[in-house]
Order: C-alpha cells, then structure tokens, then sequence
C-alpha cells in the first residue's frame, strides 16, 4: 500500500487550506475522537514543526511532526490505513531524515502500549509511565547509531 502514497516534508505555511483541514481532521479524528480524549489537539507547536505526511489522494493516511530539539509527535495512521506497515514506513522515513541531518538523539513521549514498536526503531525508555492527557505514556530517546 504504500508505494500508492505521495511522501512529503512540509512546514505548516507551505499547505494550501483543504491540505492544513485533511491533516488536522486526520490528527483530531485518531487522537480525539478514536481515543476518547477531549484534549488541546492544537497546541501552538505546529507552526515551528516539520511535518511528515502520507497522502493517499487527498487524505492523510499517516503523518508526524518534528519537533526541536529533535523530539517526533502526533504521530499517527489513519484507522482505514493500519495493518499495512504503513506506522513502520513513516517512521523509517522520520529517522533516516533525521539520522541525515546529523541529528544525535530523538526524543519521544510515547503511549505505553507502543513501547515495543518504538523500540524496534532503537528508542529506549528514559521516565517512568506517566499519565499524558489521561492516557498512559512513556518517555523514550534514540540515539543515533
């Protein structure tokens, strides 16, 4: 599936209107509604993020942002995208693009139950579980290899 994506690095300025309302309808259906949790989906960063977005057509299948210092965040598949390996690619593409970029440590507050995917990429907790808007997380970093 995802050789029919369209990959593209972006910051929030550089999308036309109904791309910035695909993202943010994509980011607020997974992390508000799906998982239950009224919570300030927009909170002020992602003016300064860079963005990693999976479009298939005009609909966001996956995406991400990065964060400085180099920490990744909302990241997410689209519920009509998962079981494909789509998670796998974005985050490959995320950390080869950072590991190019010189990047030494990637920061990630990530929820609990994904530990072991974020693993397989080389994070390694660094917090004890805490509760981030309700919902269990874990703080990991990776460094570069």
């Amino acid at each position: 599936m995802t050789a029919a994506l369209r990959w593209q690095w972006c910051r929030l300025h550089e999308l036309g209107v109904e791309q910035l309302y695909a993202l943010l309808a994509a980011r607020e259906a997974v992390f508000v509604v799906e998982q239950n949790c009224a919570y300030q989906e927009l909170d002020g960063r992602d003016g300064a993020a860079l963005h990693l977005i999976a479009w298939s057509g005009d609909v966001v299948a996956a995406c991400l942002r990065v964060l400085d210092p180099p920490a990744l965040g909302r990241v997410m598949t689209a519920k009509n995208f998962r079981g494909c390996g789509l998670g796998r690619e974005l985050m490959r593409r995320a950390l080869q693009h950072l590991d190019a970029s010189g990047t030494a440590e990637v920061r990630i507050s990530a929820q609990t139950y994904l530990e072991k995917f974020y693993r397989s990429f080389g994070f390694e907790p660094v917090s004890e579980p805490y509760l981030e808007d309700g919902i269990p997380h874990i703080g990991m970093v990776r460094r570069t290899p």
